[in-house]
């Protein structure tokens, strides 16, 4: 019966509840008469069976306008008891209209007790028996749900719609609120009870409670990390409602509970986009993205698809790689995409397929990045990333590129191992290809952008500091006191096209990364995200712990982006510098280059590492003397 009657029709329902207020406020007014006379009597003559049916007359229209008829039952929410309270009362008092007009027109009298009782009757009925239905139909949908309690933390009104989202489609049940706001604790909200935050422990102990969500989508950064700290490793899982832009565009629903993104905690200021920018760089271009299968180079290839390019070029040497992210862009289908298989260190290749495909932007991402595996292979690192950026930049040249950005990193800046040796050298490459096409008069733009790490990319702390803590620990930390400047990937690739936007050729733009931020810091607030605790002399008895294992080789324990901030110049853009300096004075490297390319085929590790960081050394300071 209850199955049946859940599943009749929106009309059906409405006819039903339309015919039971009909009964229901007849009954009313016969028991209200009943009560004041002390006598139930049915109404036996044409004036008392008027009266009595004057009070639906009257009310049906009321409460049809009111729209208590256009509120889905199952979804009730508990305020909709003063719109009740509205109807029956200016129901009650045009009934009472109605019988004061009939009393003038010699239709009797009614006792003035009768209207009170009347509407106290009518709001018990109509009022009861909505939530009574709710309760009835609805109760037992939800009590197999039981066995996964939450708990959410905010008793605002997107707590309270998250909740009654989980009620309607959710496999867990709302167990409490908690809330910083003194005056909601021990309330009940939508029917749930308010706790205070301290009485968080005692619910995830008692209750089995496994996830805490936090329905304050508005909170900044530094709200959220400070909220995270207050609740997280307590044994619950932390999870958050999107942002409040998404929800009111419509990207997320409201019971679209997500995980919190380690982003959201490092108290990073985003600056929207440049739109100009994006689409001078972009749209109608036939642009070549080395390291497309990358992180950061799948990241751009997917912003780049957004903006309406006639073409996209993939160039990948890894296979799987690039076979996902073509297989991605593809699925688009509405612009032409061109996987290409190859290293950027054969010539011939590369040459072929920027005249093949007529490219006129190239973003080369493509290089060996982690920094232990670079130092544990020399030659392959020197090969890969020096010549094979000098290939892209020397073919970009030859076939008239329009605009050719280099993706470096702040490992660059006075670097101590040999990735971010490779790197800067590559910087110097591009600095000095645009020092030969400025003395040709030429149009074509080399630049180099230079940031720290992004979240989440391949081989980047965050996706192995993920997996020890799904492992139980311990997660290993080369040193308490390491901080790393990092951004997301997607913001990281929007400043790059930005800024190579901006160039004028031969620019090293330094991506504003805000500021640094502690391994250690990082690695808590994972753990906490996770539901799990810290195990450390304070808490024995801790789920995690941090295990410090000591510097790498040519690891350091803090990067930097500038070699004189106080150089650096802005850009129309706030969050873009340009270094100092400009591309006249770019360092000659031919003469080691070709001193290098001798180590490398000798394959002497030790004479090609040397000149490596000798070169470096005089260009940086050059480039530290500059103002």
């Amino acid at each position: 019966m209850v199955l049946r009657v859940r599943n009749m029709s929106r009309i059906w329902k409405r006819v039903i509840l339309v015919v039971f207020d009909t009964v229901a406020l007849a009954f009313a007014l016969s028991a209200s008469f009943a009560l004041r006379y002390g006598l139930w009597n049915p109404p036996n003559t044409l004036d008392q069976l008027l009266i009595i049916m004057t009070g639906p007359m009257v009310a049906i229209p009321i409460f049809i306008r009111l729209g208590l008829y256009r509120a889905v039952i199952r979804y009730l929410p508990e305020r909709a008891m003063w719109t009740i309270l509205q109807a029956v009362t200016l129901s009650t008092v045009c009934w009472v209209l109605v019988v004061f007009l009939s009393e003038m027109a010699g239709r009797g009298v009614v006792p003035r007790s009768v209207p009170l009782l009347y509407w106290a009757i009518s709001f018990l009925l109509i009022g009861g028996s909505r939530f009574l239905a709710k309760r009835l139909l609805w109760a037992s949908a939800g009590a197999k749900f039981r066995e996964n309690p939450i708990v959410i933390y905010g008793a605002g009104e997107t707590g309270v719609q998250l909740a009654y989202a989980i009620r309607r489609d959710s496999s867990q049940y709302v167990l409490a609120f908690v809330d910083d706001n003194a005056s909601l604790h021990g309330r009940d909200v939508a029917g749930i009870r308010v706790y205070p935050p301290s009485s968080l422990p005692t619910l995830i102990s008692q209750y089995g409670v496994k996830e805490v969500v936090l329905s304050m989508p508005s909170l900044s950064s530094t709200q959220r990390q400070a909220l995270v700290a207050k609740i997280g490793g307590q044994g619950a899982r932390i999870r958050t409602l999107p942002p409040i832009g998404e929800l009111i565009s419509g990207r997320y629903l409201i019971s679209q509970i997500r995980e919190i993104d380690i982003d959201e905690l490092l108290g990073r200021s985003s600056v929207p986009a440049d739109r100009t920018l994006l689409r001078d760089m972009i749209e109608g271009k036939i642009i070549m993205v080395t390291g497309a299968g990358g992180s950061i180079g799948s990241e751009l290839c997917r912003l780049i698809v957004k903006w309406s390019p006639q073409r996209l070029v993939l160039f990948e040497a890894n296979e799987f790689a690039l076979y996902q992210i073509e297989r991605e862009l593809s699925a688009l289908k509405s612009h032409s995409i061109v996987p290409v298989l190859g290293s950027i260190t054969d010539d011939a290749n590369v040459r072929y397929t920027l005249n093949q495909h007529k490219v006129q932007v190239v973003f080369h991402a493509a290089a060996h990045k982690h920094v232990p595996l670079v130092e544990a292979n020399v030659i392959e690192g020197i090969r890969n990333n020096v010549f094979g950026t000098k290939t892209v930049v020397e073919a970009a040249a030859d076939f008239g590129v329009e605009s050719f950005v280099l993706i470096s990193s702040d490992k660059a800046v006075r670097p101590t191992n040999v990735m971010g040796a490779t790197k800067r050298w590559a910087e110097l490459i591009v600095q000095q290809k645009a020092v030969e096409v400025s003395r040709a008069n030429g149009s074509q733009r080399f630049c180099a952008v230079r940031f720290g790490n992004v979240l989440g990319s391949n081989g980047s702390v965050v996706p192995l500091f993920k997996e020890q803590i799904a492992k139980g620990g311990p997660i290993t930390l080369t040193d308490a006191e390491m901080t790393r400047y990092f951004m997301s990937i997607h913001e990281a690739s929007e400043l790059i096209i930005q800024a190579a936007s901006l160039s004028r050729g031969g620019d090293v733009f330094l991506l504003d990364m805000g500021e640094p931020v502690l391994i250690k810091d990082l690695a808590e607030n994972m753990v906490r995200l996770a539901g799990a605790s810290i195990r450390d002399q304070s808490n024995p008895d801790g789920d995690i712990q941090i295990v410090i294992t000591g510097k790498r080789p040519g690891e350091k324990m803090y990067e930097e982006l500038f070699y004189d901030d106080t150089t650096a110049s802005p850009t129309l853009h706030p969050k873009i510098l340009r270094a100092a300096g400009d591309i006249a004075s770019g360092t000659p490297i031919a003469d080691a280059l070709l001193d290098l390319s001798s180590a490398l085929q000798q394959r002497d590790e030790a004479n090609a590492r040397s000149i490596l960081f000798t070169q470096i050394r005089d260009s940086d300071h050059a480039e530290g003397n500059k103002s």
